[in-house]
Order: C-alpha cells, then structure tokens, then sequence
C-alpha cells in the first residue's frame, strides 16, 4: 500500500481547549510515519480557528472540515481520505504517550494482529493522571468483548493488510465506535490487548453523573438493536459490562 504508515483520525468537536494539547501528544511520537487527520465537524467555541494555527505547524497534519456533525460521520469521513497501512483512531481531548504508535504496531506485527488495543489511565479534565489505570486481556473475541468494554478508542489500531478498510466505517448511531468493534470481532477477528499504559482518557468534572446513565441507555440499546439479542441475554450481557465497567472506575 503506497502513502504513510499510520493515519490518525480525530473527529473535532468544540475541542478548543485539548484539541492543541492532542496534537502535541501526537508531534512527540516515536514512530514519525503518519499523517494526522482533523476531522472538524461543526463547532462554534472558535475550535476552527485554533484548527488552523495547528494545520501550519505541520506537513502531515491535515484539517478536513466538514459540514454535518457527529462523531461516526467525521471518522468516516477521516477513513475515507486516510493513506495510511494502519488506522489509529484518537480522541481530540485524549492524550498519547510518545512511544504509543510504536509500541503498539510492534505488538501487532508480533501478533499478526489486525485489531489491537492497549491500556490506558484515566486523567482529570486537565490531563493530570489519577493513578487508576486499565489493564487489558491479551485478546478479546466478540462474545467477551460484548461483556467487558475495555476496548477504549483512543487506544485502537487496525491493520488495513489484514482487514478491509471498508469494513471499518463506523454506523451512525450512538456508541458507535463499540458497535464497529463488535461488528469486527463479530466477523470472527480477535482484538488483541497489549497491557501497557499508553493513552491518557482525559475525563472532564462535568456531567460525569449523566454520562454514566447515557452509557447505560446507549449499551442497552447496542444489545438489542445492533446485537438484535433478546431481552433474556441481553439482560446477562448488561449486568457483565455493568459489573466491568463499574470496577474499572473505583
């Protein structure tokens, strides 16, 4: 496959105060064969314009700006003008450790994996780390993984040698980077884990509370309607990612 190793997708959204902090944990990469795509969809807190002081500091950084919003449609949109062999999603307000690509594209070149993770530490919402860091399994096939979301974006690199980049677009509802991993693994993928601390999650004071219950609506949802699981499993399956996902919190 001809153009860089590693294409990095953003979506930006009303990001203006990570998003230059995001770019710098990915400037300072060890691995340096990328390209960076800011995929900027519609915000209005003066993000655009950060964007383009950002866009100058670097030949493989590129802004596309787009004119729907969502998180799924500007990873989409990011996939589809990526050049990249490998595909790292991140998010705009989550930070990198420098050796985080490298590390990580070893670890599958090792494994022969098309799908990877690693661990990860919760930040406070001004990217200091609070100590609680998440440890991974060294894989996950769709049955676990649909019963342990450890699986965190910002944390992903998929092998487009090894899968079809078409089968990476992610669907357009909410949860939608969970449902694209099941919808992988579903297709008889392993996701492999490789258990080293290399993505800070930055996690912002506000709205903690109400998160925790749209994640439980938005799981509950992917049980029964991206799933199609009945009410009896699905019911197994939510107390499992409850129990998980509660644990990795405390």
């Amino acid at each position: 496959m001809s153009g860089v190793k590693v294409s990095i997708i953003v979506p930006v959204h009303n990001a203006k105060n990570y998003i230059a902090e995001t770019v710098k944990s990915v400037l300072s990469q060890t691995e340096n064969d990328w390209e960076l795509i800011l995929a900027e969809n519609g915000s209005d807190d003066g993000t655009k314009e950060e964007l383009e002081k950002i866009s100058g500091s670097d030949k493989r950084i590129r802004v596309l700006y787009l004119t729907t919003k969502g998180a799924a449609n500007a990873r989409n949109e990011g996939l589809k003008a990526a050049k990249g062999r490998y595909i790292a999603f991140l998010d705009a307000d989550d930070l990198w450790k420098p050796e985080k690509l490298e590390h990580e594209i070893s670890f599958m070149t090792q494994k022969n994996a098309a799908f990877a993770f690693t661990g990860y530490e919760f930040g406070d919402e001004d990217a200091n780390p609070t100590g609680k860091i998440v440890r991974v399994p060294e894989t996950l096939n769709h049955k676990q993984a649909m019963k342990n979301t450890t699986i965190f974006t910002s944390t992903v690199i998929f092998d487009t040698t090894l899968i079809e980049k078409d089968r990476l677009f992610m669907p357009d509802i909410k949860s939608e980077d969970t449902a694209l991993w099941w919808s992988v693994l579903r297709q008889g993928y392993l996701a492999y884990g490789l258990d080293e601390n290399l993505v800070l999650y930055r996690r912002p004071a506000k709205s903690l509370s109400s998160n925790k219950i749209e994640a439980l609506r938005r799981i509950w949802y992917l049980y029964r309607k991206w799933e199609k699981l009945n009410f009896i499993k699905s019911v197994w399956y939510f107390i499992n990612w409850a129990f998980r996902a509660v644990g990795r919190r405390i």
